[in-house]
């Protein structure tokens, strides 16, 4: 796991140190908790906080109120925010005891977090367009995590959602265009989840999804 970050990451000793306690806890909980299908060190350093952290590469996180939609075990958040301490997370999913889980384990790790059980469509009445930027991972098709995301955002703001390259034409399918029109919101930008974020990230844009 280390030898991935050190190599990769970009992070400083102390961030790296955190990622990997936050990875062994997360593969030692999986033993008693459905928390991953990923729990080989490696993959987990690859597929869960490499792909995360890309995330900083296509919007500046720097100082922003940011919310994790649907964060499951803390992805893409809990990379994000000890990758870029500044940001104000609030981690958000409906499964209480996943939850349960990282209000007890983010404290031991020192990351500052508001951890909320609840779901997405019923949070939204006490914070609407308070956050900077919108995360989501693998949560759901583009169209309902637009309903569901965009209400959260300021205007001006981002929505990043990870996903597979099938997500182009998920866009083109769905109409999401006109839901965004009826939001009065500048719109969401589309990340690709993956190893290869580069090469993902140019051929969304040559198809018009990403800006």
């Amino acid at each position: 796991m280390r030898d991935a970050l050190e190599a990769r990451s970009g992070l400083s000793p102390e961030q790296i140190d955190t990622l990997c306690a936050f990875g062994q806890a997360l593969i030692e909980k999986n033993k008693v908790m459905n928390l991953t299908a990923i729990t080989e060190p490696q993959a987990v350093a690859e597929l869960h906080f490499l792909d995360c952290i890309a995330l900083l590469q296509a919007e500046d996180f720097s100082g922003k109120r940011v919310i994790d939609i649907g964060c499951g075990a803390g992805f893409p958040g809990v990379p994000l925010k000890i990758a870029e301490p500044s940001i104000e997370l609030t981690l958000l999913d409906s499964l209480a005891k996943r939850m349960t889980w990282l209000r007890e384990i983010l404290p031991q790790l020192g990351v500052e977090a508001e951890v909320v059980t609840a779901r997405a469509e019923e949070f939204v009445r006490t914070c609407r367009e308070q956050y900077d930027i919108a995360t989501s991972r693998a949560v759901a098709r583009l169209n309902i995590l637009a309903e569901l995301c965009l209400p959260y955002v300021k205007v001006g703001g981002a929505v990043l959602a990870m996903e597979l390259l099938g997500v182009i034409g998920d866009v083109r399918e769905d109409g999401l265009a006109a839901l965004i029109e009826e939001l009065w919101f500048d719109g969401p930008k589309a990340v690709p989840s993956g190893r290869d974020l580069g090469s993902a990230w140019d051929a969304m844009e040559k198809a018009g999804v990403a800006e």
